[in-house]
Order: structure tokens, then sequence, then C-alpha cells
């Protein structure tokens, strides 16, 4: 019959309630424990919302990470921009000015993909306290642009694949130059890929922690190093971590929500090479 949900697609609906309502769990105690007094907090009754909702809690962990939510904002702006722009330059070199050695170039990008954080640390700390950008936002900024090369070089390379070469060798018997044919032909057809990078990026930047807790001062310190020393102590009020935790995630939660469909349509307009 029409309209008639079978036993398999209730089964397989209800498998999906079930585990989302698991999956959000963390995110309900978050909430419930920030809106809580700190007499109110215990482990008994961590599960149970408050009758009384504190609110105080949200202005008063703004007030502690002021200074790293705007560390984490020039970080993750400043990073995002220049890696996104610079993977955009690269990628369209490797995609439409091949050179003699350009793949085997390309390919050594591609392992900085697979380095983990912590195979680097040491060197790149000591790289940046020779360059004398060791401690403050700079040093932080150049290690993540470096760092997120690899990707925002890879998205790119195979979205302009897909740009027909004869729309370059148009440009180019009409003169235009190298500069030229990227800003008017290539850099106004890459705003998907554009989308793609800039989300991934500030996604990976604005979350990351070891770098910014082992790069930094205090007074640069990033977000997450300031979640972490809200709840480094010995009697720590719970409410204003997880308050702050919840502003923390706010940025990411609220960029997705109102960019995931380009995000989507980016990846699927450079998942196919033409």
């Amino acid at each position: 019959m029409k309209g008639k949900i079978s036993p398999g697609s209730f089964a397989l609906y209800g498998a999906l309630i079930l585990l989302a309502i698991v999956y959000l769990l963390p995110a309900y105690l978050t909430l419930a424990t920030a809106l809580k007094f700190p007499a109110d907090i215990s482990l008994p009754r961590s599960w149970e919302f408050p009758d009384v909702i504190n609110y105080s809690s949200f202005s008063d962990a703004l007030g502690l990470l002021k200074n790293n939510i705007v560390n984490s904002v020039i970080l993750t702006i400043s990073a995002t921009a220049l890696s996104t722009i610079l993977g955009s330059l690269n990628g369209y070199v490797f995609s439409k000015w091949k050179f003699p050695g350009s793949e085997v170039i390309f390919t050594l990008f591609l392992f900085g993909m697979f380095i983990p954080y912590q195979v680097i640390l040491i060197p790149l700390f000591q790289t940046l306290r020779a360059m004398h950008l060791y401690g403050g936002l700079p040093g932080l900024i150049l290690a993540h642009v470096v760092y997120g090369l690899p990707i925002t070089t890879l998205i790119f390379r195979n979205f302009y694949t897909q740009i027909p070469d004869s729309l370059m060798e148009s440009a180019a018997l009409d003169g235009a130059g190298f500069f030229q044919i990227y800003y008017r032909i290539i850099f106004p057809l890459s705003i998907p890929g554009f989308v793609v990078t800039s989300l991934w990026q500030f996604t990976q930047v604005w979350n990351e922690f070891l770098w910014g807790i082992c790069l930094t001062r205090h007074a640069d310190n990033p977000i997450t190093v300031g979640l972490a020393n809200l709840a480094g102590g010995q009697a720590v009020s719970w409410n204003l971590p997880m308050a702050g935790s919840i502003l923390a995630a706010l940025p990411v939660l609220m960029i997705y929500i109102v960019l995931g469909r380009y995000f989507i349509r980016g990846l699927l307009a450079g998942s196919v090479k033409g």
C-alpha cells in the first residue's frame, strides 16, 4: 500500500534515530551543565536539566575567553585566507601551467597531507625560534598556512582540471598573461573551490590545540588553549568550561549551517576529473 512503512524501513529509521540520540547526548550534557549553578553540579545529577537557569555562565566564560577568541579569529581568518589563495595559485600552476618535474613536485606536496602534527612539532618549534617567530600569532599563522597548502593545492588542482584549456588558449591569443588569465578567467570560476577549502581550513585551524599550546605564549593562546586553562585547576566550576566550549563551537557550527550546502556542492564539483 502506498505510504505504508515496511518493517525494514521502520527498523532502519529507528536505528538512525537511536544513533542520533546517542551522538547528541554529549551536547545535551554540555548544555545542561553550562546552565547550572556551580552548587548544582554533581556526578549523580549530571543528566538532570536545571530547574533554575544560570545564563551568567556564558557571560562569565566570554569574559575569561575574550582574548583567546580574538586570537583565534585573527589566526583562523589569516591562515585560512593565505592558505586558500596560495593553494588556488598552486592548483592553477599544477593543472594549467605544467613544467618539467611538476608531477614530482605535486606528489611531494601531497606527502604533507599525511604528516602528523606531532612528528614535525620539534623541528617546527626550532624553525620558528630561528626565524624569531616563536611565541606569537605570526609564527602560528605561518605554520598553519604551510601545513594547509597540500590539501588546498589538491582540491584546487582537481577543480581546475575541469576548466577547458580552450578558455586559456583564447585568452592567451588575446594577449593575456599568467596573472591576467587567473584573475579574469580562473578566479571567477573558483568560488566552489574557495568555499570548500575555506570551510576545511577554518575548521582545522579553529579546532587545533597542540600547536596552539606549544607555539604561542599565554597572551597569544587561541580559544582551544583557553578552554583547557578553564578546566585546569584543582577546583573547577564546570559550568564555565561547558559554556566556553559551546561558545567556541558556535562559529564553526554556524558557518556549516549557513554554507554547508555550498560545501557539498563544491566537493562534488571537484570530484570528477574532466
